[in-house]
Parts: structure tokens; sequence; C-alpha cells
């Protein structure tokens, strides 16, 4: 009988190759083992991204309506005593623009202003007026009395 050698169970059969040691779990089917599954993505803040948008939307709404109305305001209704005005239109139909009084351009100064009124005939209270302009509409009614230059 022949003896084991030292270091082996005596009662294991002697093997002529050597085995590989086994993985402990078979190998991942698909993709490669990458480690740490991954967590999932974080979710999105739908309601403040709602918010943004609603408040991006509520300025430009203003905005838009702030340009209206600066920009639809007359010359008329933004004048004051002392500034001079051209009628680009005609006697019956004026469209009156405030010009520079030094220019030549200029061929009525402004000498009393009623706003909020359509009564022309308040100019007739101001010794230096000549003519009365009546304007409705915009923001408000406008009574400018004018006297030539």
């Amino acid at each position: 009988m022949t003896t084991p050698p030292q270091d082996q169970n005596p009662n294991t059969p002697a093997s002529a190759e050597p085995t590989a040691p086994q993985a402990p779990y078979p190998p991942h089917q698909g993709a490669p083992f990458q480690g740490a599954p991954v967590p999932p993505p974080a979710p999105t803040n739908r309601f403040g991204k709602k918010l943004v948008r609603i408040g991006v939307f509520i300025v430009v709404a203003i905005a838009i309506a702030g340009g209206k109305w600066y920009f639809n305001q007359s010359d008329a209704e933004t004048t004051s005593v002392g500034a001079c005005m051209h009628n680009d239109g005609t006697d019956t139909d004026a469209d009156l623009n405030e010009v520079d009084c030094t220019s030549s351009d200029a061929q009525f100064k402004v000498v009393q202003k009623f706003d909020n009124t359509s009564d022309a005939n308040k100019c007739e209270a101001v010794t230096e007026s000549t003519i009365a302009y009546y304007q409705q509409g915009g923001s408000h009614d406008v009574v400018l009395c004018l006297k030539e230059v």
C-alpha cells in the first residue's frame, strides 16, 4: 500500500490534472458584470418647470401690454405745457406731433393742457390760446390749448 502525500486527504482519489477554482456565481448572460447596480435617475421636478414656464409667460405678457400702452400713447397725451407741435395731418383731421421749438417745423406751442376732458371750450378762458385741439382715445381724453408760433 502506498502512503498518500502529505497535505492531502487520504480519502480523496488522486487526480492526474489539477482543476481550476470554481466561480461563486455563473457568468452573467448578456452584458458583462460591471459591479454595483446603478441607481435610477433622480425624478425630474415637473412642478418647478411648470412654475418657471408660467412665470416666463406672465413676464412676457406684462412686457407686451406695457409696450402696447407706451406706443399707443399719442404726442398729445404725453406732451406738456411749453412744448411745440407740428400738424402732419390736415385742419379737419389733425395729427399733432411734438417737435423741438427751435425747429422750422414748429407750428404751435402748447399754452395749456387739460387731461381727462373733452370740453374744448375750456381754451376760451386761456388768453394766449388761438386754437383748441381735442383728442379722444388712447389712455385718456386730452384738450390742448395752442397758439401759433
